[in-house]
């Protein structure tokens, strides 16, 4: 592992390159596999001032040129299939990870994720490339808000080097122990007690320590206790580098009794261990207990020693530092109910009450405040808090260069929108657009210059309001001197932007050329452009003039949850709610975690249990909830829209009814692609090949069989019209409607997927490359496609997620047909086009975190237009409504 730290510290020192010259290190760019040797001068300028691609053709991109400027603001816009994602993820970010990756050693590549070369003849004036995507940070339980942003590893250092020791049993300030004291202490115990006295060299440490005990041996020392056993330091002691050790060299055995000659023993053992390890004295007794005593922290009163405070005493993934109770998590997992989803329960940790830590790091304070006590607080809180501080002139000069990283840290996530979260929230539990924001603050705090990069739809989750604190972080980064590419669909960003590339003409098969690029103004008089017309005007979301009245009122009644504050929110049935607000203003909690989960509790559980309101009421007009959220609809590569929406279960009954399939006697499995029988045996039906390649990417290779048709040849000799089910795989859902357009329930299926704007995918797409916004259009089809009671509930959390403004309309229109047949629809949105098309408005604010959490206004968005105190009712006045 040192060789790989040192090859990546190489890079780093490149990287660091780039901030002291204009011009960019062409050498570099050559060992990671650029191809800038025999260029002219006038191409190497040309290179530092743009990223030229050549020939892109992954996926749908048609081998298309594009130049993008270097050092700019760049937004990749376009319907969603266009092939957006494909030029700024798949081409240039997948080829600048390529060529990093390259230039390290086999030894090194394999601890890294690899890339296989994208499909462009070749990209030229490429910096290193850094992708922030909408994705979840962690799912590791001990991931927090501090680790990720590295404002944890700094609190942990500044506890430790200013932070005040107080004894967690009576409370009061600790001081450090004399030898004298230790002696007394030691001497206190009952009269014939056996013990020794051990000096603690090593304490959970990796390594060997083959000179250490050489050493210690040659000073005259017998025995030694590691890792609890008692060793003799004149046999061979082999210890696994790779695991941690504690060394205690013993230096004395006593028994205790009364009489001076023991005490002059007890204190000349005593001192030798604290010259041995610096200030550290261990006891071990003879029923097997140690204590620890050191010349530095302990509390006289109570008799109880700390060791020294280093960072690692606070970190909950260490042993020094974690809860032994929970191990450091924060919780105890106890068995549930009977029903399955209540089948285990998490509940804080009844030693640690949720903080992670032992009650020794624990009690380490400053200002009053335990370590956990600060990461309990909201970013913007905390950002006061570490302004406030006061310290000596002596503790100032320690700890003024890392107050200086934690409050720019925290300044930067309050700059992306994040101030509403904690410090200690699970990173598990953020939002895709959350954890992208989290990143790109952490990228701003690096202060790297000269990197490449690329964001995927960054306002994802914002509000306006805080969007235009989003658009100033990535000038900033700009202004460093990075190339900033983002994928967008947002009008702000657009209009902020240095250079806009404009993806069209249509999506999928249709897309795929870049139709228009240049500044924003260039775009908006483009006429090719689709986009442009949205900017300027000419094209608009419809806002129709209607009036529905509700068939009633679903309430929730005292909502307190997170930061919810006792709300009571009506909800009217039959309509289009849109809840609204600022981030972190409480509306994922009232929506997803109170009243989806109350109403599922009450609709399909015979002992519901409420869960964060006193009541919900209405409830009785409704038998159906359904939460269609941006979550993969498969986490294999099988999964596709067609097994997913049940249409391929239609299209494999066709199938085996026809008049071959019958003679041969192919039943309905015969023609499915995950068991035996139709499928390909030698890719068995996956029509790819993977072939390992240890420190190369994996390479997949079309199965030489079947030729990536996934069935054998007896199957694909069934035909339909000319085509066999492989064919039909293979189409997309446009190209299936007019080819199934005299099969009722096969076109009803497929009408769904096009009228929530999937036209361009196809059938047999595999789910794990549909996008989350794909994901949750393909779910929102299927709902579509099943039979309709009137009496049901839809909820969506941010459907607009990666739609262009012609998607919005015609998602709008799906959703205008599910409230036209009876329904309920509710939707967590920013997006305005959305929000001025709902009949209700629920805006929930003021702000987000501990100053949320109530609601600022409801009704009719002209009504909510009106309102002074509502930020999206400013919005919208500036809209025009």
């Amino acid at each position: 592992m040192e060789f790989l730290i040192r090859e990546m510290a190489c890079y780093i020192l490149c990287g660091s390159f780039y901030s002291q010259t204009p011009c960019y290190n062409f050498a570099f760019l050559n060992v990671l596999g650029g191809e800038s040797d025999g260029l002219t001068r006038e191409q190497k300028e040309a290179m530092g001032h743009s990223i030229v691609i050549k020939g892109a053709r992954e996926h749908n991109l048609k081998n298309i040129d594009v130049e993008i400027p270097r050092d700019k603001l760049v937004v990749i816009t376009g319907l969603s299939g266009s092939g957006k994602s494909s030029l700024a993820f798949d081409t240039i970010y997948a080829e600048g990870q390529r060529r990093y990756v390259e230039s390290l050693s086999a030894y090194a590549r394999q601890f890294l994720e690899q890339m296989g070369k994208p499909d462009v003849d070749s990209i030229e004036g490429l910096s290193p490339a850094i992708s922030i995507e909408q994705k979840s940070t962690s799912h590791n339980p001990r991931s927090t808000v501090g680790t990720v942003t590295e404002i944890y590893d700094y609190l942990r250092l500044l506890f430790a080097r200013v932070g005040r020791p107080y004894c967690f049993q009576c409370g009061e300030e600790i001081t450090a122990q004399t030898v004298q004291q230790m002696v007394d202490a030691i001497a206190a115990q009952p009269e014939g007690m056996k013990f020794q006295i051990l000096a603690p060299i090593v304490r959970g440490r990796k390594g060997e320590y083959r000179k250490e005990l050489l050493e210690m041996r040659k000073a005259g020392y017998v025995r030694a206790r590691i890792d609890e056993k008692i060793v003799d330091l004149g046999e061979d002691i082999s210890l696994d580098k790779q695991k941690k050790h504690t060394i205690e060299i013993i230096v004395d055995r006593l028994v205790m009794k009364t009489g001076d000659a023991l005490m002059r023993r007890l204190a000349d053992s005593v001192e030798t261990s604290v010259k041995l390890t610096g200030g550290l004295v261990g006891v071990l007794t003879e029923d097997g207990h140690t204590r620890l005593y050191s010349d530095r922290l302990a509390c006289i009163k109570c008799g109880v020693s700390y060791p020294e405070v280093t960072p690692r005493v606070f970190s909950f993934n260490s042993p020094h530092g974690a809860c032994p109770a929970c191990d450091g998590i924060g919780y105890a997992v106890t068995p549930g109910g009977e029903e399955e989803e209540d089948f285990t329960l998490l509940e804080p940790c009844e030693t640690c009450h949720g903080a992670r830590l032992r009650p020794e790091s624990l009690s380490i304070k400053l200002a009053k405040k335990s370590i956990a006590e600060v990461t309990k607080l909201s970013v913007r809180t905390a950002a006061d808090f570490f302004l406030s501080l006061k310290f000596t002139d002596r503790e100032l000069v320690i700890a003024h260069r890392i107050l200086k990283e934690i409050r720019e840290r925290l300044g930067f996530l309050v700059n992306v929108g994040l101030d509403y979260l904690t410090l200690d929230r699970a990173a598990a539990t953020l939002s895709g657009g959350e954890g992208q924001r989290i990143r790109l603050a952490t990228q701003i705090g690096s202060g790297l210059v000269g990197v490449l990069y690329i964001l995927d739809e960054p306002s994802i989750g914002l509000h306006q309001r805080d969007n235009r604190r989003l658009l100033q972080t990535l000038l900033r980064l700009r202004d460093l001197g990075n190339t900033v590419v983002v994928v967008e669909h947002d009008t702000e960003t657009m209009m902020a932007a240095d250079y806009v590339l404009d993806m069209g003409p249509g999506a999928g098969s249709q897309g795929g050329y870049v139709i228009a690029q240049g500044t924003p103004q260039q775009i908006m008089g483009d006429p090719r452009s689709l986009t442009g017309q949205y900017l300027r005007g000419t094209q608009t979301v419809s806002v129709p003039q209607r009036q529905r009245k509700p068939r009633g009122t679903l309430s929730v009644i005292g909502a307190q949850k997170h930061n919810l504050k006792n709300v009571t929110a009506r909800i009217p049935m039959g309509l289009f709610t849109c809840v609204t607000g600022v981030s972190g203003s409480g509306k994922s909690t009232l929506v997803l975690e109170v009243l989806f989960h109350s109403l599922s509790q009450l609709l399909y559980h015979k002992k519901p249990k409420i869960d964060g309101c006193k009541e919900l009421k209405g409830v009785d007009g409704l038998d159906k909830v359904i939460d269609i959220d941006q979550s993969p609809i498969g986490r294999t590569p099988r999964s596709n829209p067609a097994t997913y929406t049940g249409l391929f279960g239609y299209i494999r009954d066709l199938y085996s009814n026809l008049p071959e399939s019958r003679v041969r006697g192919y039943k309905p499995g015969r023609y499915s692609f995950n068991v035996k029988g139709g499928r390909c045996e030698a890719c068995q039906g996956d029509g790819l090949i993977k072939i390992e390649m240890h420190f190369l990417p994996d390479v997949y290779v079309t199965c030489e069989v079947c030729k990536g048709q996934r069935y054998n040849r007896e199957t694909m000799e069934i035909l339909h019209k000319g085509k066999s089910i492989a064919d039909v795989l293979n189409m997309t859902v446009d190209d299936a409607l007019e080819f199934f357009e005299h099969i009722p329930l096969i076109k009803a299926k497929l009408q769904t997927l096009h009228d929530v704007g999937l036209h361009y995918v196809k059938l047999g797409q595999s789910a794990t490359t549909l996008s989350g916004g794909e994901a949750q259009r393909v779910k929102l089809s299927r709902e579509l496609s099943k039979r309709a009671t009137g009496r049901t509930m839809y909820i969506l959390d941010e459907p607009t997620t990666g739609l262009h403004f012609a998607d919005v309309q015609r998602l709008l229109d799906v959703l205008d047909r599910l409230v036209e047949a009876g329904n309920t629809v509710l939707v967590i949105e920013h997006n305005l086009d959305m929000i001025k098309n709902a009949d209700w408005i629920i805006d929930l604010g003021p702000e987000g975190g501990d100053r949320g959490g109530e609601i600022v206004a409801e009704g009719p968005p002209k009504e909510i237009a009106k309102s002074k105190r509502s930020y999206t009712g400013q919005v919208l006045k500036e809209a025009g409504l």
